[in-house]
C-alpha cells in the first residue's frame, strides 16, 4: 500500500544525522508503587482468562505478553492508557489484570468524527461490545474518544502508563506520528513509563522504505520519543525475530496475522510467524 506523508521539519531535523544517532540511556527515578496484589499472579490470572478468544491465546507465543507488561513495569494499582487497543488483544489481558486496584482506558478514535476509514468505528463496536458483555471480567474501563489529528489523551500528568503496541508505522504513514508522542508527554505523570512495540526495520532503512513496509526503525522511534521530551530507558528483544528478513512483497502486512499473500506461499510465511518487533522502554523525567 502507498501512503502519502510528510514529517515535521523538526523530526527531518532529527533524523538527518541517523547513521551516527546514538541516545545515552539513563534510569531516572521514580516513587515505586506499592502494588495491592503481587504483578506476577495477578497476570497469570488475566493470561489463563477464559474469556480469552483460543486464536488470541495461540498469538501469546509471538506477542510475549506477560514478559514485555514485565519489561514495561505495568503494576495491577496504575492508571494504565493503552493507544488504539483495535479489537481489544491486550485489553483482554489489561482491563481485568487492572480491574481490582487499577484503570485502564482505552484511547479510541472519536466515532463523532465522521469520514474515517471504516475499520476504525468496526474495531470500535468490537471492543465496546467485549467489555459490555463481561463487566465481571472488565468492570468499567474507561474508553476515551480523541481525534487522531489532534491526538490528545486525557488531563496532564494523570497516567502511570502509556502502551502502544504495532500502530507507530500507522502515525508515520499518516504524518501525525509527532503530535502521538507528545501528546503522550502530556498525560503521563512525571516519572512515568511509555511503552512502545513496533514492527522493526533494518538500521539505516529509508522513510519511504518504512511508510510502504510497515517496518519503523528502532532509531525513528527513538527520535520521536526524545524530542517530545522522553529517555529511552531500556530496549529488550522479547519481541525479536530473526527468521523475519522483513523484505516482503507486501510489506509486514505478508506475514500472520495479516497474511496478505498468495496461498501458495502461505506455509512459507508461516514458518516466517509474525514480525521482528522492537520493544522500548522510554520514561517522562521526573523534574
Amino acid at each position: 500500500m502507498t501512503r502519502s506523508i510528510t514529517l515535521a521539519v523538526g523530526l527531518a531535523l532529527c533524523l538527518a544525522g541517523t547513521a551516527g544517532f546514538a541516545i545515552a540511556q539513563q534510569t531516572v527515578a521514580t516513587t515505586p508503587s506499592t502494588p495491592a496484589a503481587a504483578p506476577g499472579a495477578a497476570l497469570d490470572a488475566a493470561l489463563a482468562g477464559d474469556w480469552r478468544a483460543p486464536q488470541d491465546m495461540l498469538r501469546d507465543r509471538y506477542r510475549h505478553p506477560a514478559q514485555t507488561l514485565a519489561f514495561f513495569g505495568v503494576q495491577p494499582d496504575e492508571t494504565v492508557i493503552e493507544i488504539t487497543p483495535g479489537g481489544g488483544w491486550y485489553a483482554d489481558i489489561l482491563a481485568p489484570y487492572l480491574r481490582p486496584h487499577g484503570h485502564y482506558v482505552a484511547a479510541t478514535w472519536d466515532d463523532a468524527i465522521a469520514g474515517q476509514p471504516g475499520y476504525r468505528y468496526a474495531l470500535n463496536k468490537t471492543l465496546r461490545d467485549k467489555i459490555t458483555a463481561r463487566p465481571d471480567v472488565y468492570g468499567q474501563p474507561e474508553l476515551r474518544a480523541f481525534d487522531a489529528k489532534a491526538p490528545s489523551f486525557g488531563p496532564p500528568n494523570s497516567a502511570d502508563t502509556v502502551l502502544t503496541f504495532r500502530n507507530a508505522h500507522n502515525w508515520v504513514a499518516d504524518g501525525n506520528a509527532e503530535a502521538y508522542f507528545k501528546a503522550f508527554f502530556v498525560v503521563l505523570k512525571p516519572g512515568g513509563t511509555l511503552g512502545v512495540v513496533d514492527h522493526r526495520a533494518k538500521p539505516g532503512t529509508d522513510l519511504e522504505t518504512m511508510k510502504k513496509s510497515g517496518y519503523l526503525t528502532e532509531d525513528l522511534i527513538t527520535a520521536l520519543a526524545t524530542q517530545a521530551g522522553f529517555v529511552l530507558e531500556e530496549k529488550s528483544e522479547i519481541n525479536a525475530n530473526p527468521s523475519d528478513d522483513t523484505h516482503h512483497p507486501n510489506g509486514v502486512w505478508t506475514l500472520p496475522p495479516t497474511n496478505s499473500h498468495d496461498a501458495a506461499d502461505d506455509a512459507k510465511y508461516k514458518a516466517i510467524g509474525e514480525s521482528d518487533r522492537m520493544t522500548l522502554r522510554f520514561r517522562k523525567p521526573a523534574a
